[in-house]
């Protein structure tokens, strides 16, 4: 019993358990490479993995394409995994708010060219802050394209107005 008190509790890793981090850091090498440029240049890697992944993007042929996936893997061993998964999960916040922003403008929007004045009275009780005369005249105009079937302009306008504000407002 004595050779097993000096033990300090850290089994070597398995056969299984190493393949299954590389797999992971293939993975999360792959999802660098879908990001773009400006995202990317917030993650921190190695000038190296940085450039294989632009080599990859001037690749066309799969397999090279695939080999080239592999040696991403390969150089994602010596890169801060924790760090780099960090960046990845604010992205993936980032878009999630955006699309709930994207939502909540849609629902507006909608709510404020069908029921007009009441929509707006709850919209401006909700968000006072909002630019009353330009949020009006955004509705106007909308109903106007609505009422002479004319192409939806102005209730993008609306939209990406409404986005944008519930954008700023979050801040």
């Amino acid at each position: 019993m004595e050779e097993f008190e000096d033990f300090d509790g850290e089994l070597p890793k398995s056969k299984t358990q190493v393949k299954q981090e590389m797999h992971e850091l293939q993975a999360l090498g792959t999802q660098l490479t879908e990001l773009n440029g400006a995202q990317l240049a917030e993650v921190p890697i190695s000038d190296d993995l940085r450039e294989a992944i632009a080599t990859l993007h001037r690749i066309k042929s799969n397999e090279a394409r695939r080999r080239q996936n592999q040696y991403i893997g390969k150089l994602m061993r010596s890169e801060d995994g924790e760090a780099i998964e960090a960046v990845l999960n604010r992205f993936k916040e980032r878009d999630q708010l955006h699309l709930r922003f994207d939502k909540m403008a849609e629902d507006w929007r909608a709510r404020l060219l069908k029921e007009g004045k009441a929509a707006q009275s709850d919209f401006f009780d909700n968000y006072p802050s909002a630019d009353h005369q330009q949020l009006r005249q955004l509705i106007r105009d909308s109903q106007k394209e609505i009422k002479n079937n004319k192409p939806p302009t102005n209730q993008r306008k609306l939209f990406r107005f409404l986005r944008d504000f519930f954008i700023q407002e979050a801040g």
